[in-house]
């Protein structure tokens, strides 16, 4: 299949995407035949859970995709062009990295309205009545991957626009919900079904109260700006459809569907068109999950197909999911963080924070919250700060830690290692009740979680951290590549620094030492025996002592 060039705006389609990522180097073609049902999905799993940096994970485009049972599918299937890495997502952005937070935050702040047309590239090719119902065709045409073999029950839609209008407002809501496949003609759709969930589920309750069928329609493909906003936890009453089109710098164009009211993209790649009865449910799921368990057996939302709208050249797209980190995780991660720092710094009005970073491996970004805090912030800040980002988003903080600005919250070890030495569990950790229930709870009794918050922050002057200084790593990493030894990383911290409990006297005492003029230091310490000492009395409790108030 060809690509178009790419543009140099936010691309407005997902072939202009696709186009900038290979040229950019960051897509993998895969002609040779590839199994939806058994290999497809563990392929790209690799790069996340086998040790490849986050910078070097690619987009993949199979087109040559069979099944289990032989059948071989004339459209591509594409996985990991989203959100595989940072970078991936911000070539769907028009932006740099740096950028994504700055931009989400104008996007919310400064919408911009859809517009409605009459004609759209999803609508080329249109697939309904009994055609729908035909053996192999219908939903059963798409190659629609398993992502978790071995343990889901069917193939399952995850790189979903799910649209669904409140019947009251009349205003629409887009959420990234999984479908699986159940016939031909038919989906069953998981919606977030507690309290702060998805506002399709919101919807739907409402349907079910007035006995009415609900419409749904499932874009897939098209945009990446108008993609991106799907999953985003928005205020319930916002149109994603204009926070997308402020992302892209233009109004999404959306065009009306075949076979029910709703407005979906123009430039999706298709649409699944349909209604939900909301007097029923039906069993849903195994599937796995993105907290990193199989979500059993549930029931959900069956949902009847009326209509399968396509392009001409379609390209079926997917994401990565279950265990993070994962596609499904980055494309929430660069949205979440910039909307919880906002809160956070504007709404909250903290003072002295500099970051907020969800964790990602495993935990999938909502249970455990890292705060990075300058030096010196008071501590009242760090304290409404730690109990707003626990509250902010009902199942997001369960573990809400904060640390100072030496300190890389992307690094667990160095977060551990202030944990240690930087809190007291007596004065700095805080257990709050009656805080929501995390993912996955909905299979599970328990109604009500707690919170965990501490303050791992640096409240004083503090020794140098013991590595040597950068320099002298820096040399010996020059030294260590011209040997040809196996390639290093740098994690955080990696080399010592400064914690302000540090002197002249001892930065002269170092740079002596370094410069093989220990002796020296020898015979300046000897001019400053002692008697009548405890052993281990700290130097400067006697040669400076504290001033009297």
């Amino acid at each position: 299949m060809s690509i178009r060039p790419s543009p140099v705006r936010p691309p407005r389609d997902l072939h202009e995407h696709l186009a900038t990522l290979e040229q950019s180097g960051l897509l993998v073609r895969v002609d040779r035949p590839i199994n939806k049902d058994t290999q497809l999905q563990p392929l790209v799993r690799w790069q996340f859970i086998g040790g490849a940096a986050e910078a070097e994970r690619k987009a993949f485009l199979f087109t040559n995709v069979t099944d289990s049972k032989g059948r071989r599918y004339d459209m591509p299937v594409l996985l990991g062009a989203l959100a595989g890495s940072p970078r991936i997502y911000a070539l769907g952005m028009g932006r740099a990295v740096e950028d994504i937070g700055a931009a989400w935050t104008q996007a919310i702040a400064h919408p911009l309205a859809p517009v409605v047309v009459e004609t759209a590239p999803c609508q080329e090719v249109v697939i309904s009545g009994a055609s729908l119902r035909e053996k192999g065709g219908g939903l059963a045409a798409l190659p629609v991957p398993i992502s978790t073999p071995g343990y889901d029950a069917a193939p399952y839609l995850t790189a979903t626009l799910c649209v669904t209008r409140d019947p009251e407002t009349g205003v629409q809501n887009t959420g990234m919900y999984r479908a699986a496949l159940k016939a031909t003609d038919r989906l069953v759709v998981r919606m977030v079904a507690r309290t702060g969930g998805a506002g399709g589920w919101l919807h739907w309750l409402k349907y079910r109260e007035r006995n009415e069928p609900m419409p749904i329609s499932i874009a897939l493909g098209g945009a990446p700006t108008t993609i991106f906003a799907s999953p985003a936890k928005l205020a319930i009453d916002t149109d994603e459809y204009a926070v997308a089109g402020a992302l892209a710098g233009a109004p999404v164009e959306l065009v009306r569907c075949k076979t029910n009211d709703l407005l979906v993209p123009a430039s999706a790649e298709m649409v699944i068109e349909g209604f939900i009865d909301p007097s029923v449910l039906e069993p849903e799921a195994p599937f796995g999950e993105s907290n990193g368990y199989v979500a059993l057996e549930a029931f959900n939302m069956p949902m009847q197909v009326t209509a399968i709208t396509r392009r001409t050249d379609a390209i079926f797209s997917a994401i990565i999911s279950q265990v993070t980190p994962s596609e499904s995780s980055v494309i929430k991660k660069v949205a979440y963080e910039p909307m919880f720092f906002e809160h956070l710094r504007r709404t909250l009005n903290v003072k002295g924070l500099k970051r907020v970073a969800l964790h990602e491996p495993l935990t999938n970004l909502r249970p455990v919250i890292f705060l990075q805090f300058e030096y010196g912030a008071p501590q009242p800040e760090i304290w409404r700060a730690l109990r707003g980002a626990s509250a902010f988003i009902s199942n997001f903080g369960k573990i809400v830690i904060a640390v100072s600005d030496d300190i890389d919250p992307a690094s667990v070890d160095a977060v551990f290692w202030s944990m240690a030495y930087r809190s007291n569990p007596a004065n700095d950790v805080l257990v709050l009740p009656h805080k929501g229930s995390g993912q996955g709870s909905q299979y599970g009794g328990k109604q009500t979680d707690s919170a965990l918050l501490i303050d791992a922050t640096r409240k004083r002057l503090m020794a140098p951290l013991a590595l040597p200084q950068k320099q002298y790593m820096e040399e010996a990493l020059v030294i260590w590549n011209e040997l040809g030894l196996p390639p290093v990383k740098t994690p955080s911290p990696w080399h010592g620094y400064d914690l302000g409990n540090w002197g002249a006297d001892w930065e002269a005492f170092a740079r002596n030492a370094v410069n093989g003029d220990w002796e020296t230091n020898g015979l300046q310490t000897l001019a400053r025996q002692r008697a009548g000492l405890d052993a281990e009395t700290p130097v400067r409790s006697v040669e400076q002592p504290p001033k009297a108030d």
